[in-house]
């Protein structure tokens, strides 16, 4: 049973993928995204829905899976991938090479399947095998959906850079249907894409430690400051790299690609460090009061997230020397026609939206069901804000409603600069002052709408 399903699962989702891929249709990566999601859903209760052989690997490492059960995984997995790439290339007249896209080099693309991979393996850990946030007692109901949203996340950020495979089935399955055009290039996607899978079941270790201790002391179990903050590091690090790799390869739905990897991140980290990823809500959660988060926490938490979107930048300004784009400066500045003014207004509305959804939806009793104790919706309204905020603003501001992010994407104009044209750090202090004052205003906001959550403060 067990085979059959994940025999199933791998057909469906690289048989999406070529269709999509040949057919050439809008919102591939969303597409290929839901079938992923919808068959974990429907095999995980049977087989735990890998559908990957790199997610396999990091459980396996994990001691979420036994070391026995990986090559029978894994044959079936590649069967099915191989299986699948054949059949669905026979309804068309092209075939889908695996090899980087339109300027970029074997490096890049091996830089970029390594690196969602790792997200895509970390989110499994933290959303599916996590014995706090998926309790074999009481399991949450959106870890298909958190597991699915890295492929929107990823394949809109670096589709264009390796083709998005973060799947040994989908890379093989692909590389050897279009084997008239080479072999060869599915099977180095595949060792980095392993690469990837092992770092993210040892980052996983530290910040989920409590798994490897004693059972008993779970319900108990407060995650350490050093934890929470690797947690935010990661959170914001990927947020600030999926908004980055989206601007430098043109993408039109950035808003969208950046709300689904903030909203994957938060539905994995959420019980760790209460997945803030960002300053302006730290700020917003510090000034709600109710022992959310103390003073010295909540400045470290806003030091951490600054660092990750500068390191961020600096790593996808790399990219960005070498996309199309490489002629285009990605700056920090208002849109055309528009003042910093009406750009900070547009930043402070949009972030004051997300900071009162994040307090909200994320830090108060949700409404419960009789199955489980877990929230299903925090992140994904989270996501939402991005969303809306980020098509609603974009053109005014860059709807990046984040002073992380905003942080990142005027490091990495200085960092690669088109023309050698100067870029102003002065947009970074002012954008982000405004979306700092959002965040004061959600907590207003929220302490308006949810008195009762103070009257036994």
């Amino acid at each position: 049973q067990k085979c059959a399903c994940e025999f199933l699962g791998v057909f469906v989702l690289v048989f999406t993928v070529v269709c999509q891929s040949l057919s050439g249709a809008a919102f591939g990566a969303t597409s290929i995204a839901c079938s992923l999601m919808v068959m974990i859903y429907a095999t995980g209760p049977i087989s735990g829905g890998h559908l990957n052989p790199a997610v396999s690997f990091a459980l396996a490492l994990s001691e979420k899976m036994k070391w026995s059960e990986v090559p029978v995984y894994w044959i079936t997995q590649l069967m099915a991938g191989i299986l699948a790439g054949f059949m669905a290339c026979s309804l068309f007249t092209d075939t889908v090479d695996v090899a980087p896209k339109d300027t970029y080099s074997g490096w890049h693309a091996y830089l970029a399947e390594t690196l969602y991979t790792f997200m895509l393996c970390f989110v499994v850990l933290n959303a599916a095998g996590s014995k706090r946030n998926n309790s074999p007692t009481d399991g949450n109901n959106f870890f298909a959906l958190a597991i699915g949203f890295v492929i929107i996340a990823g394949g809109n950020a670096v589709g264009r850079v390796s083709g998005a495979a973060f799947n040994p089935a989908v890379a093989i399955g692909l590389d050897l249907s279009s084997h008239q055009k080479g072999v060869g290039n599915g099977f180095l996607w595949t060792l980095f894409e392993l690469v990837g899978a092992g770092i993210a079941a040892a980052i996983y270790r530290d910040v989920r430690p409590e798994d490897y201790g004693n059972e008993s002391d779970l319900d108990t179990y407060k995650p350490a400051l050093l934890s929470k903050l690797l947690s935010e590091f990661l959170g914001v690090f990927f947020l600030v790299l999926t908004v980055g790799l989206n601007l430098c390869n043109g993408s039109a739905v950035t808003a969208w690609s950046a709300a689904a990897a903030l909203m994957c991140m938060i539905y994995s980290l959420g019980d760790v460090s209460g997945a803030h990823f960002n300053p302006a809500v730290t700020l917003a959660c510090m000034a709600s009061g109710r022992d959310l988060i103390n003073t010295f926490d909540g400045l470290a938490y806003m030091v951490v997230q600054v660092l990750a979107g500068v390191i961020a930048g600096c790593l996808y300004s790399v990219f960005h020397r070498s996309s199309l784009k490489e002629t285009s400066p990605i700056t920090l500045t208002p849109g055309d026609g528009f003042s910093i003014y009406q750009a900070g207004m547009a930043e402070f509305a949009a972030t004051a939206l997300l900071a009162y959804i994040v307090l909200s939806c994320a830090t108060v009793a949700h409404a419960g069901s009789q199955k489980t104790k877990n929230s299903f919706y925090f992140a994904l309204c989270i996501g939402s804000c991005v969303t809306a905020g980020g098509f609603a603003v974009g053109s005014v501001s860059g709807g990046e409603l984040n002073p992380a992010v905003a942080a990142g994407i005027a490091t990495a104009s200085n960092v690669f600069q088109p023309g050698g044209l100067p870029a102003p750090m002065t947009s970074f202090v002012q954008l982000g002052l405004y979306e700092l004052a959002g965040g004061l205003l959600g907590a207003v906001a929220f302490h308006a709408t949810h008195a009762k959550q103070y009257v036994d403060v």
